[in-house]
């Protein structure tokens, strides 16, 4: 007889054995199961979690390594026409190579080196996988412990069945997708863009992705003998920009070094909402600050709290919302958006552009039927993070479009917000870079970090001119072109590796040079101070 916490370890043996053997371990788990060996929750986990994990395994390391070299040859008709093949019966060819004995490898690692779209990949072999492994179980309940084999060895009219069932599901498709469509719930869509979440690594939560991220930071701080060393990559900036550095200490004196070159900001300090809406009425007065125009916090992260005001009773909310210091900045209309990773050795005469992120603002477009909220879950891209749109349009989800209106989804150029990014390092040149090595040079003790600057045409900024900073972060900042769709997670760790790794060198030729790392205790006490006022921020624009 079974408990309920019984058989771990065999269930975690034949985990272990689907990697080796993936028919021995289904057949040994069957017959456990049929003979009360194994409880059968435990045993179909441990099958099925095998077989996906190894297939997504194979998956993987063909895209990483084949994909490249596929990519080469890419304009040969031959690929060509392998490619098209491959992405019109992909599907088909997963399904029956799960129950045709010596297909699985080939077309698994064709899948991957072929860039046969990820969450498709995930959605087939999963299902496929738990159809197999339940097939087997289903043998061994019904027939007897004695016809398992016999179940294996004529997997193959399970084959023809799947060919059967997967050709009427494409004759029927376009009916059932228009069915669905017209019959599809928003509380189904709300579930369907939270699944899509987790086959997209851009929208991975930050405890997922950075993992790997934080073991590389472990080795850096072991192999410069400094866990806390990247506060001394810019002795400019207090914690050298990793955590709760202010905005204003770093746009100050770049404005006042390069005043055409940053979008004008003053700082508003804490106080009473009366007394600090009486100090931005100055400020607006005396600068001829017209509207609309930027508030947000002057320490926060990822686009957290930054609002675009068109009236100033909007401004006087703000203030009466958000107790802690602000900034008030001229907006820089762009309209296009871009962040500029920078850095520079301590000694070297000129720094370098590290990788540049264009930043796409999504729109939606009314129809004159259907609801903002509508409109957002019915965008595939838009839809999975809906959450923070419809949190940020809260009075008008139920609103209406007209017909050809168009609605600017997020004003803040930033990922977190909903900003679509993409790779723009076609617009680094020469011009771009002296002017960003200039800017940076303004600022004492700064050598790595990110711009977040606006312009209106790229050929100007391709000219170094033409463009507004609206804001620098220090070393904490990302290189986020990584989080353009169309990477590889593979590709963006490789990124995030270098741009710690060059964190880490600047800050232990600082430290060579007399710089001192913050202690762990007072990036800890920052991080909290930090973290508590954020969650007090209102919803960005």
């Amino acid at each position: 007889m079974t408990t309920p916490f019984g058989g771990v370890s065999e269930a975690a043996a034949l985990f272990a054995l689907t990697f080796l053997s993936e028919d021995a371990a289904v057949l040994s788990a069957a017959v456990m199961v049929a003979s009360g060996m194994l409880p059968l929750g435990l045993g179909f986990a441990s099958c099925f979690l095998g077989i996906w994990l190894g297939d997504l395994w194979l998956y993987g390391m063909a895209r990483a390594f084949g994909a490249p070299f596929v990519a080469r040859f890419s304009v040969a008709p031959g690929v060509q026409r392998s490619r098209a093949w491959f992405e019109e019966r992909g599907s088909l060819v997963l399904i029956v190579s799960r129950f045709v004995p010596g297909l699985r490898l080939p077309s698994y690692l064709a899948a991957g080196a072929m860039r046969f779209p990820l969450r498709t990949f995930i959605f087939v072999t999963g299902v496929v996988a738990a159809v197999w492994v339940a097939v087997i179980f289903a043998g061994s309940h019904f027939l007897g412990v004695a016809r398992v084999p016999f179940i294996r060895e004529h997997a193959m009219w399970l084959a023809v069945g799947a060919v059967a069932v997967t050709g009427t599901s494409i004759v029927v498709k376009p009916w059932l997708r228009k069915l669905a469509a017209d019959r599809e719930s928003l509380i189904t869509r709300r579930w369907k863009a939270r699944l899509a979440r987790w086959t997209r690594w851009e929208f991975w939560p930050a405890w997922l992705f950075y993992a790997p991220v934080a073991v590389f930071y472990l080795w850096l701080a072991i192999r410069h003998r400094g866990f806390t060393l990247p506060t001394a990559a810019n002795p400019g900036i207090p914690m050298g920009g990793l955590v709760g550095e202010s905005k204003f200490a770093t746009l100050d004196p770049l404005q006042n070094a390069c005043p055409g070159a940053v979008a004008q900001t003053w700082l508003i300090a804490p106080g009473s909402p009366g007394d600090r809406f009486d100090e931005l009425h100055i400020i607006v007065e005396s600068h001829a600050v017209t509207l609309p125009f930027i508030l947000k916090p002057d320490i926060g992260q990822r686009g957290v709290g930054v609002k675009l005001i068109r009236s100033l009773p909007a401004a006087r909310e703000y203030l009466a919302a958000v107790d802690v210091p602000v900034l008030l900045q001229r907006y820089a209309p762009g309209p296009r958006e871009a962040g500029i990773f920078y850095y520079r050795l301590p000694g070297e005469a000129a720094g370098r552009i590290f990788a540049i992120t264009e930043k796409l603002f999504p729109v939606v477009m009314g129809d004159g039927g259907r609801s903002l909220e509508e409109l957002i879950l019915a965008d595939p891209r838009a839809a999975i993070v809906a959450e923070t749109y419809l949190r940020r349009f809260s009075a008008q989800r139920s609103r209406v479009l007209a017909r050809g209106e168009i609605l600017k989804l997020v004003e803040a150029g930033n990922h977190a917000q909903g900003c679509i990014f993409r790779d723009g390092m076609h617009l680094a040149t020469p011009p771009l870079l002296a002017a960003i090595d200039r800017v940076s040079q303004s600022l004492p003790g700064f050598f790595i970090g990110r711009y977040d600057l606006r312009y209106a045409a790229d050929d100007e900024l391709r000219g170094g001119r033409g463009f507004s900073l609206v804001e620098l972060n220090g070393a904490s900042a990302e290189a986020t072109s990584i989080y353009d769709a169309r990477n590889s997670l593979c590709a963006a760790y490789r990124t995030l590796y270098r741009q710690w790794a060059l964190v880490f060198k600047i800050g232990a030729l600082n430290r060579t040079r007399g710089a001192q790392p913050a202690s762990l205790r007072s990036i800890w006490r920052e991080w909290r101070r930090t973290n508590a006022a954020i969650r007090t921020y209102p919803p960005a624009d």
